[in-house]
């Protein structure tokens, strides 16, 4: 079993925590602790939360809520428990008092997130370095967000000059999430759209609206079977010619460990062999991986 010495030693690396800003605390899905494959934390100021793929015993629950609860210069107010895989379940409250929303910051821009959410809390703090690439390239563009979710690289795109973002997702309850949080930047809502449309049914009409300078692909590894990776990425690469203007550009990301990316380098080499790969991006020093190619 993961030894918990390892897991306090690694955040207490992090310390003293942002006051505002989002971080992982400590990912063991990157396969660099061992027994520790199963267990994230991430911090959302004051609050942390657990999110475990294996179940744990009580006394191991309890050392881990005694050493958040009292972490150096920033102890948690609060501690979620989040189960995934087999272990998936409601979010639970392991210390403190849990908000069913909270404010947070990154980089200047405000987000919502709702921690005892079961597991749509509405943020991914290891797309941190696509949403600053997204605010830094995005001056003057139109661009289109598939799979919007919460819209946070809309709330990006928008921040850095964007003139017109398209947000589109199936789940049209996150993306009224999203158009909360182009309301607490400020952002003038004329420039941003959302449509809740199946993506695999809606090509023909994103067509009528764009061209695109711009396309975000943010999808999830496998939503039921709505979206299934290995099946529907060649859908998507393929379609991406007729959405974007000449010399438009791409920003895509593939959060499945499984795959890894080269699986994402392969669907660009054989269904748009035209694009021009001009930069790789990692999750960051707070994200470390076994292997360079498993992370997102």
């Amino acid at each position: 079993m993961l030894d918990l010495d390892l897991v306090f030693a690694e955040i207490g690396r992090r310390l003293p925590l942002p006051g505002d800003e989002p971080l992982r605390l400590f990912h063991g899905r990157g396969r660099t602790f061992p027994g520790g494959d199963d267990l994230t934390i991430d911090w959302y100021p004051p609050i942390a939360v657990v999110t475990l793929h294996e179940p744990r015993d009580a006394a191991w629950m309890e050392r881990l809520r005694s050493g958040l609860s009292s972490l150096p210069g920033a102890p948690a107010a609060g501690i979620v428990v989040q189960g995934r895989g087999r272990h998936t379940a409601a979010a639970t409250i392991l210390h403190g008092s849990v908000p069913e929303s909270l404010d947070i910051r990154e980089d200047g821009l405000a987000y919502r997130v709702e921690p005892l959410a079961r597991q749509n809390i509405g943020f991914f703090p290891d797309m941190r370095p696509g949403r600053r690439l997204v605010r830094d390239i995005a001056a003057g563009k139109s661009v289109l967000n598939l799979f919007a979710y919460t819209c946070a690289f809309s709330v990006a795109a928008i921040a850095g000059g964007a003139r017109q973002v398209t947000n589109v997702d199936m789940n049209g309850n996150l993306l009224e999430r999203g158009r909360e949080n182009h309301r607490r930047n400020g952002h003038d809502l004329r420039t941003v759209s959302f449509l809740p449309y199946n993506l695999f049914k809606s090509f023909g009409r994103l067509k009528k609206i764009g061209p695109f300078d711009l396309a975000i692909v943010d999808p999830p590894y496998r939503q039921g079977d709505s979206f299934r990776a290995e099946r529907d990425w060649p859908k998507i690469v393929r379609q991406l010619p007729q959405l974007l203007a000449p010399g438009g550009e791409i920003v895509a990301a593939v959060s499945a460990p499984e795959l890894g990316r080269r699986f994402l380098l392969d669907q660009f080499a054989e269904h748009l062999p035209a694009a021009e790969l001009v930069a790789e991006l990692t999750a960051g020093e707070n994200f470390p991986e076994a292997d360079p190619d498993k992370g997102l």
